[in-house]
């Protein structure tokens, strides 16, 4: 093979793996949108956590239930009150349940991203005395 031929397809080749590699790698770097939401009734919470990939997303998905402190949330500051892992129950999203936590006020619930998933935080609900 000629020196400027071989030159040629050594350079295609490298350029081929590169695009490839850099196909692959910028795929893997998108997180699938997730959306945890919240309800309540007498000091207990539930809701449920779904995503365009429910086994990998929200299948045994941990949910924070924080109480929120201030007049916006803030997980930083506010209290962390219960958590629960959320669980597929036969359709597309997983769901969550703290029981009955005693607790009243106004509340929220989040999960946190992972390295295939986007993380989301519900709005914040009110939970009053019965």
């Amino acid at each position: 093979m000629k020196p400027k031929l071989l030159a040629t397809v050594i350079a295609t080749a490298v350029l081929g793996v590169v695009s490839v590699a850099g196909t692959v790698t910028a795929g893997a770097g998108q997180r699938a949108e997730t959306t945890v939401t919240i309800r309540t009734e007498n000091g207990d919470f539930w809701g449920y956590v779904s995503s365009p990939r429910p086994r990998k997303c929200a299948d045994e998905r941990k949910v924070v239930l924080f109480k929120q402190v201030g007049s916006e949330q803030d997980p930083s500051v506010d209290d962390r009150v219960a958590s629960d892992t959320a669980s597929l129950n036969g359709g597309d999203r997983a769901e969550w349940n703290t029981g009955n936590t005693g607790v009243f006020g106004k509340f929220y619930a989040r999960v946190g991203r992972t390295e295939d998933c986007k993380g989301d935080t519900s709005k914040t609900i009110r939970s009053r005395r019965p």
